[in-house]
């Protein structure tokens, strides 16, 4: 029989407050593990993290502090004024 299981692999904070998250998909079959996938993203300070796991919800609400929130804000801000038209 064939599993699928979708898991929070690590959760890297980065200096600006910015989340790097790994989900691993791993596949198994007759409990021996066939396949194992990646998948990374960013979730930036203040994103909407009400459908990610517990743990990623965890970690974003004790590192994204309403300084952190804002200092990415302003970040972010002064990266659209700097794209060309």
């Amino acid at each position: 029989m064939l599993t699928k299981n979708v898991v929070t692999g690590s959760i890297e904070i980065l200096e600006d407050g910015r989340l790097q998250v790994r989900e691993d998909t791993i596949i198994i079959e007759d409990q021996n593990e066939i396949s194992v996938t990646y998948l990374r993203y960013v979730l930036n300070p203040g994103d909407d993290v009400s459908d990610k796991s517990e743990r990623i919800q965890d970690v974003a609400y004790a590192v994204w502090t309403p300084e952190v929130v804002e200092d990415w804000k302003i970040k972010e801000e002064q990266l659209r004024q700097n794209l060309p038209s």
